[in-house]
């Protein structure tokens, strides 16, 4: 089985996975799309040749010093090569979280629409009609997108879905389709070179906190959202 093939089993199932409502961490509301956020305009001053303009200053040694902030730059001291490769693991990380940080925000949001719906619903034939109905809306939204996912990509993938949600593909699929079937797919993941059992630790783990850097850089680049950050990123 080709490793596009088995990424793209693992996303279908995880997907409707996580439509499942049982032990789901609450989710923050969807924020707001940034072009509708509020515009402000600022005043800009129009200085003479002659008027006083204010700079930063420091005092060193007694004595005040005026000074301004440089642009950040980056010293190597290493080797060409391993900076080289070093910058080539990272935009590899960064294509592959633009790419697949969106499909886990959505799915995270339909998370807590079908939570809100299954509240009060208890009858065990009507949730499973409509959590399929959702699974189709799903699939029909990402099955293109998911199709085109590099096994790396995936892995990235099943790591922002349990940023989002707090739980990991295997144990939603687990809560979703019971252990048998979570077990069967854990075993196809394992032949393509992955696990459905991506952990999520960015305090600890050096490629989750790049993953979550990047996903910050997103946030406040296109969500409108300085420093946001979902209740499983902070552990």
């Amino acid at each position: 089985m080709s490793g596009r093939k088995s990424t793209y089993l693992f996303i279908g199932f995880a997907v409707a996975g996580l439509l499942s409502v049982l032990h789901v961490k609450a989710q923050e509301q969807p924020l707001p799309p940034p072009d509708t956020a509020t515009i402000i305009k600022v005043a800009k001053a129009n200085y003479g040749p002659n008027d006083t303009v204010f700079v930063k200053a420091q005092i060193i040694n007694g004595e005040l010093l005026g000074g301004k902030d440089l642009e950040e730059i980056f010293v190597w001291g290493g080797d060409p090569k391993e900076a080289a490769k070093y910058w080539a693991n990272w935009t590899r990380l960064r294509n592959a979280v633009y790419v697949t940080y969106p499909m886990a925000r959505s799915a995270g949001f339909v998370m807590i629409d079908v939570n809100k719906h299954l509240e009060n619903v208890s009858g065990r034939s009507e949730r499973k009609d409509y959590i399929k109905s959702r699974e189709k809306e799903l699939r029909a939204a990402f099955g293109d997108k998911v199709s085109d996912l590099s096994i790396y990509q995936g892995k990235v993938l099943m790591k922002l879905i349990n940023r989002q949600t707090g739980n990991n593909c295997y144990e939603i699929i687990r809560e979703m389709k019971g252990g048998f079937t979570a077990g069967f797919y854990q075993t196809l993941m394992f032949f393509a070179g992955t696990s459905l059992k991506q952990a999520w630790s960015p305090s600890e783990d050096k490629f989750d906190k790049q993953i979550e850097e990047i996903v910050l850089e997103i946030d406040r680049m296109y969500y409108g959202a300085p420093g946001y950050s979902s209740p499983a990123a902070a552990r």
